[in-house]
């Protein structure tokens, strides 16, 4: 990436909002212009222009302490449409149907968006008794194993303003609705390096995740596995941990790829 510290030239005009754009995405957290200067070497009133008309357009949005800006709900939804490409979802979908004939049960991917966990591929098991949460379901944070998975992979800062602001709704009599309750499995998700819903989302509905890095070994997305307990137990579906890993260890190399 230039540095304005490295070189002398000039980024060209056409360049400066992408490579804008790439610093907000790798820095991964909300950053502010002049962080995010210190890289780019732009003149002053140049980057904060650029910030302005990112905004503006919805590529970025403004964080709650109003200097920082993390990716808006355009520059989210490019994302996805990259990790989507047909190249990539058919060698996406063959990891995937590979994992369900194996185990035997659904497999999804999610990724985080604005308000929840976004489906954005699944395999479906072949057993007719199945839970029907089609792609582009979004699905809470605060009681998935996806979503909880995500939610272990905050910083301290941004986990507290989480769970200070978000209305924890209870979906099943199982959902931990206080922030104490939350926090507390929160720990053991990072202590143990996988999630659990214990029909916390929905009655009858068990599932284990992991997370998807990147090369900063950043979570990226989450793959799940996830069964009636009529069929399979907790117990059943973290027997089952090993292979979830390797197909996310797989999904990771192939998305950097």
């Amino acid at each position: 990436m230039p540095d304005a510290r490295e070189s002398d030239k000039a980024i060209p005009t056409n360049l400066r909002l992408l490579l804008l754009l790439e610093e907000v995405a790798r820095v991964g957290i909300p950053v502010t212009p002049t962080a995010t200067n210190e890289v780019l070497g732009l003149p002053k009133p140049t980057v904060h222009r650029l910030f302005h008309r990112l905004e503006e357009e919805g590529f970025l949005q403004r964080d709650v302490d109003g200097r920082s800006y993390s990716a808006g709900q355009r520059l989210r939804k490019l994302s996805a449409n990259v990790l989507s490409s047909s190249r990539i979802r058919v060698a996406r979908l063959a990891v995937l149907h590979a994992l369900t004939d194996e185990v035997g049960e659904t497999c999804n991917i999610a990724t985080a968006d604005r308000e929840g966990m976004l489906y954005i591929d699944r395999v479906e098991t072949k057993w007719p008794l199945r839970i029907q949460l089609p792609i582009g379901t979004t699905v809470p944070f605060h009681c998935t194993a996806s979503g909880k998975m995500y939610l272990s992979s905050l910083s301290p800062r941004h986990l507290a303003k989480f769970l200070s602001s978000a209305a924890l709704e209870a979906h099943t009599d199982k959902t931990l609705t206080t922030a104490e309750a939350l926090m507390s499995e929160i720990s053991a998700i990072r202590e143990r390096g996988y999630s659990t819903d214990n029909e916390e989302f929905m009655d009858g509905m068990v599932a284990v995740a992991v997370p998807i890095r990147d090369d900063l070994g950043r979570l990226m997305s989450t793959i799940s596995l996830h069964a009636p307990d009529q069929r399979v137990s907790i117990s059943d579906l973290e027997n089952h941990l090993d292979r979830l890993r390797r197909a996310a260890q797989d999904l990771s190399e192939m998305m950097q790829s």
